[in-house]
């Protein structure tokens, strides 16, 4: 190091070591329109309603609770996740209804809509971290490689954390004709990895861009955003509705649970299909992710209410369980997310989809994907945890009365 070298800030001293794959810092106009942004004051964005984003309680404990022996083996799967064998001969024929989803793992989804094709959050890399060597690792393959998915119209981005912005899955695709969209601040990782800017859109929650006759909307999360030790919080997060001519879908990214679900289903709704979070929770981190239990209120708060009971389900789409199976990014059982689902749809009434990996369906489909494939793999007894483990935090407005007995907070600070 010369020493002009030991002059500048530790600040950029430090962005120099930073490799590619943290991304890049918003700049120049891009952060004047971050500054210009409703949602951006004090100099960060901020959440619709309060949350913490860093872990609470004790880290010894949380330490403990995390490298335990028997919670670390429950915490992964206890066989190979078995995964849908024939996804690109199911794909190759089009949807009958018009919409089909195909879960590719964690919140990875593909989705044909109106004769459209929409990758939500892809992550094909075998790490959710800047290093190839360190982070949390897969649980499952891939179920396809990505180059056989075919020619996509969109790719949308839900925030710049690692599990949901990968950066080999990126390279690849900026390799395509594909259009990416993504909040605020996250098109500057876009660029650095190689997409080219007039292939992307930079949204505002309430934004709307039309790409391929689809129109596609960054709405409202409860979140947090970075990916380096010092998170600035200059790149949004987001929810995203897609409509099409004929239907309408919506994927939450990471999200705590906030009221605001109720105005977007006002707003957007009702949907054909929900793609919810409900995975890699804790009580460590209850502000900006959603237990089981939160996952399905958020659904049905987006649909408009309750269903009558089980007959009238078929009146709304179905709910997607996502963020889960994929990577271990917090202190639950591995298949207790699938649980909670399950225990807390069928005390409302609320549809869900249950895919393996891979596996498409179309939500308007009388009978879903429903078997419990996980238990023959789960590694411990989740379901004796009730199917949430621990109660909600307090303060969390959850109609509990709708969803009894599950329920437990969400998200990875780290990812």
């Amino acid at each position: 190091m010369t020493g002009a070298d030991a002059l500048l800030p530790l600040r950029s001293r430090l962005r120099s070591l930073r490799t590619a794959a943290f991304g890049a810092d918003p700049a120049g106009e891009r952060m004047e329109r971050i500054r210009r942004s409703p949602n951006f004051a004090n100099g960060v964005f901020q959440n619709p309603v309060g949350a913490r984003t860093r872990p609470s309680g004790s880290t010894l404990e949380l330490a403990k609770v995390y490298f335990r022996k028997e919670e670390r083996r429950r915490r992964a799967p206890a066989g190979p996740v078995p995964l849908h064998a024939t996804t690109l001969t199911d794909l190759a024929e089009p949807p009958a209804t018009g919409l089909r989803l195909t879960w590719m793992g964690h919140s990875s989804v593909l989705a044909e809509i109106d004769g459209r094709r929409v990758l939500f959050d892809p992550v094909w890399g075998e790490r959710c971290s800047p290093f190839s060597f360190a982070g949390p690792k897969r649980l499952h393959p891939v179920p396809v490689p990505l180059a056989s998915i075919g020619p996509l119209d969109a790719v949308v981005i839900s925030h710049d954390h690692y599990d949901h912005l990968d950066m080999p899955t990126i390279r690849a695709l900026a390799g395509t004709r594909t259009v990416f969209a993504a909040p605020l601040g996250v098109g500057a990782h876009l660029e650095r990895w190689g997409v080219p800017a007039d292939r992307v859109h930079e949204l505002d929650w309430n934004d709307t861009v039309k790409i391929s006759g689809l129109g596609l909307t960054a709405t409202p999360a409860r979140h947090f955003c970075g990916r380096g030790l010092r998170n600035q919080q200059h790149t949004l997060w987001a929810s995203w509705v897609v409509t099409g001519p004929e239907h309408r879908v919506y994927h939450s990214g990471d999200t705590g649970y906030f009221e605001g679900f109720k105005d977007i289903g006002a707003e957007h709704g009702p949907f054909d299909a929900t793609m919810i979070q409900i995975g890699a929770y804790s009580e460590y981190w209850p502000d900006i992710h959603m237990t089981p239990a939160e996952g399905i209120q958020a659904h049905l708060d987006l649909q408009g209410g309750p269903s009558a009971g089980p007959s009238a389900g078929l009146s709304s789409g179905p709910m997607l369980p996502i963020h889960w199976g994929t990577f271990n990014l917090a202190p639950h059982p591995w298949s207790e997310p699938a649980e909670g689902t399950v225990k807390a749809a069928a005390a409302t009434g609320a549809r869900i989809a249950l895919p393996r990996p891979g596996e498409p369906f179309e939500p308007s489909a009388r009978a879903l994907p429903s078997a419990p494939w996980w238990r023959a793999v789960a590694g411990g007894p989740a379901a004796d945890r009730t199917g949430g483990g621990m109660p909600a935090a307090p303060g969390r407005k959850v109609d509990s009365s709708r969803i009894a007995g599950t329920g437990e907070p969400e998200t990875a600070p780290a990812v």
